[in-house]
């Protein structure tokens, strides 16, 4: 019995029942926030305290189906909440997409195809009678070597911000809350339930706070807050992150739950902005919670308001009822306690169609001698080489949440996977493309590099596959406690690239890595070409195939910056309890900007079978003050001989009194040319990209002086820049 109320959640995972069913979940009626508040109103209203802080308070670890579920309520009823992993796919569940990671997705650089993950995604959690979707991650690249960077969008604000608010946009349009996590500074897995990040508020406004702010624009549901403490204060207790920012500034309407054994106190925690705890216990696994009875205890004590109470509870069932949930929403069909009692519900339809494509768009080419791409009819024998090309021999759901490091990398370890339907390896989809046409040799055994070169000197190509993993703390895979302890490759990588390019002058390396790698090997000359795969979900495969043979002209983009050298880095993971944040603005392709490191490749870098030509940058400025809007206009052309996809982007330089790095991106597009066509791109700024924030004022700021809009293929391929300014 929880707070007083003998009723319990409407789904336990005693009273499965074995149910073959196929996905039927009209796409709902969404109301705005507005509505959805006056109808949260009018329920809650009619709510005892007991009731309210049900709605607020997990049913504990692994007591339910879901990863997380709320109690229910009866008279006026509210029905038990289901919240469940991921931010790629749905975890613990059969039946489901394993889609790209959002890295990948990110990698794309393709607004409308990120949007459409998010439509498949909410669509399958919906199917499956899931209410609140636990992602999209914009935890953003801060260290190289921090494990739960492939969940996320890569380093740079503005495009999590992008990825970010588009993902949210359709995992909602389908009914299904979205989760913005972790709320705040969990950048790296060392220490994370015992380290501070101290964070000074212009970096924090400015780098880490964006893409939170571009999803509540987006209307994202829910928030979840992060197990690190924030300037000695926990994540979930903090009154400055949650209520002064989150809630106050940014006008955040949504609810803020805890991650998993997050939350430390009651009275603290709910004052300062909490809104829900999860699981619900105290340490996940007991019998004890800080909300449930502890918090009407604190209520009675005079500690904290029912008023408070009222605002926790409606901020949920208004984000409910705003997501049309209150409306035909299926029955839950996961039950991760024991999938077998699972109702049996196929929510996949066609979305392998978008796994693949967007595994072939979010597929980066770093070097091509001219190797690629590659023609059955001129090649007689193609050698593969390397474990990644290769099938896990146990299955590719034989470690639990991907924990173990065997065959071909697809997705990285953690709370942040799903269970794969199948995986289509690189040999796989290689055997099936080539058929007969092509002899393929091979040798997926990684240590013995004198077999590595033979096989390769026999070869017409040698295609050599390594990769990098890394994942969540709570699971250590070789010795890595989820952040990686180098950035080199694994699985004896560089050895195996190294032997092939002596016995063969056309090597092509494939890499699946969650974050950057080391690259001793590049100038190499037999290393005719670098093809950078991500972590490309079940469809991996036929995804490389598409790219390595033609089918799709490689259009992916650095969504980090890869150094020559790990001293280039300015930030690595730390063994410490307190972490300074010391390089303030200059992250990612920002420092190497304003310290003038040349990268191995750059941000926002990849190369493609076509080449294409822009033109002179034109700007037109109007309005003045917060209304100021900016237009910048560039023509592009494919002057190549082959259709593809370009995607110019837009970086912008601040007057020198603003005190920020070189440039910051402030817009891209994606866009389609066949052989010498061309089209106009345009890109607006208005205050948002054009402010910094005032830690004086408080306030974002457009500050005075000249501004320049560079325009081009990368951060460090700028084809033509233009100024203005603002007085």
């Amino acid at each position: 019995m929880e707070c007083g109320i003998k009723t319990l959640p409407s789904i336990l995972i005693t009273a499965g029942t074995l149910l073959s069913t196929s996905l039927a979940a009209p796409t709902p009626q969404l109301l705005t926030w507005d509505e959805a508040y006056i109808k949260a109103e009018a329920l809650v209203s009619q709510m005892s305290l007991e009731q309210m802080v049900n709605i607020t308070t997990g049913t504990k670890w692994r007591r339910t189906p879901c990863i997380g579920n709320t109690y229910s309520v009866s008279e006026p009823d509210f029905p038990a909440l289901c919240l469940q992993d991921g931010p790629l796919g749905i975890r613990h569940a059969d039946n489901v997409t394993a889609g790209v990671a959002g890295v990948t997705a990110a990698s794309s650089w393709d607004k409308q195809a990120i949007r459409e993950r998010g439509r498949y995604m909410g669509r399958e959690f919906r199917g499956k009678g899931i209410h609140v979707q636990l992602g999209p991650s914009v935890d953003i690249v801060r260290a190289p070597d921090a494990g739960r960077n492939w969940e996320g969008f890569g380093e740079d604000p503005y495009l999590q911000g992008v990825a970010g608010a588009e993902t949210v946009l359709g995992i909602q349009e389908e009914g299904v809350v979205a989760t913005a996590k972790h709320y705040v500074f969990n950048n790296q897995e060392t220490n994370r339930k015992a380290s501070t990040s101290n964070v000074d508020e212009r970096t924090f406004h400015e780098i880490y706070l964006w893409p939170y702010a571009r999803m509540v624009e987006a209307g994202v549901g829910s928030v979840m807050c992060s197990y690190n403490m924030i300037d000695d204060i926990w994540g979930c207790e903090n009154d400055y992150t949650m209520n002064t920012v989150l809630k106050g500034e940014l006008g955040f309407r949504g609810y803020i739950m805890s991650d998993w054994g997050a939350t430390h106190s009651t009275v603290l925690s709910v004052n300062s902005g909490l809104d829900m705890t999860m699981p619900g216990d105290i340490i996940m696994g007991d019998d004890y919670t800080y909300f449930g009875s502890n918090l009407t205890d604190a209520v009675d004590r005079g500690e904290v308001t029912a008023e408070r109470v009222a605002d926790m509870t409606t901020r949920i069932v208004a984000t409910y009822y705003k997501m049309g949930q209150d409306k035909d929403f299926p029955e839950t069909a996961v039950n991760f306690v024991n999938r077998t009692m699972a109702l049996e519900v196929f929510v996949q339809a066609d979305h392998h169609k978008h796994v693949r494509s967007m595994g072939a768009a979010g597929t980066v080419l770093l070097k091509n001698d001219g190797v690629l791409p590659l023609s059955i009819d001129s090649i007689d024998t193609l050698a593969l080489i390397g474990s990644d090309a290769s099938d896990d021999p146990n299955g590719p759901n034989s470690c639990v949440s991907r924990g173990c490091s065997n065959g071909t990398l697809a997705m990285g370890w953690g709370s942040g996977t799903a269970d794969f339907p199948y995986l289509i390896t690189p040999h796989q989809g290689i055997e099936a493309h080539v058929g007969d046409d092509v002899e393929l040799t091979y040798t997926f055994w990684d240590w013995d590099v004198e077999e590595a070169a033979e096989i390769a000197r026999q070869a017409d190509i040698a295609l050599v596959f390594s990769n990098a993993d890394s994942g969540e703390e709570h699971i250590i895979v070789d010795g890595n406690v989820g952040d990686r302890n180098n950035l080199s490759l694994w699985h004896n990588g560089d050895a195996l690239i190294e032997a092939a390019a002596e016995a063969n002058e056309n090597v092509v390396v494939i890499i699946h890595a969650v974050s950057p790698v080391l690259m001793p090997w590049i100038d190499n000359p037999h290393v005719r070409a670098v093809v950078w795969s991500g972590i490309p979900g079940q469809e991996s495969g036929n995804s490389l195939v598409d790219i390595l043979f033609g089918a799709v002209n490689p259009s992916g983009r650095l969504p980090y910056t890869i150094a020559r050298n790990e001293e280039d880095y300015g930030v690595l993971v730390v063994n410490e309890t307190v972490i300074e944040y010391t390089e303030k603005l200059e992250l990612g392709y920002k420092h190497f900007d304003a310290h003038d490191i040349e990268p191995l490749f750059e941000f926002g870098f990849g190369l493609s079978y076509t080449t294409f030509e822009y033109s002179e940058v034109e700007v037109d400025t109007e309005g003045e003050g917060d209304d100021i809007k900016v237009t910048a206009t560039v023509e592009v052309t494919n002057s190549g001989d082959v259709d593809g996809a370009e995607i110019p982007q837009a970086y912008i330089s601040f007057p020198e009194s603003a005190g920020e790095p070189p440039k910051h991106l402030r817009g891209f597009e994606k866009v389609y040319l066949k052989a010498g066509k061309k089209s106009k791109v345009t890109f607006e700024f208005g205050k948002t990209e054009l402010s910094i924030w005032d830690s004086d004022s408080h306030e974002w700021v457009i500050p005075s002086g000249e501004f320049t809009v560079h325009v081009g293929a990368s951060s460090r391929d700028i084809r033509d820049s233009v100024s203005f300014t603002v007085e």
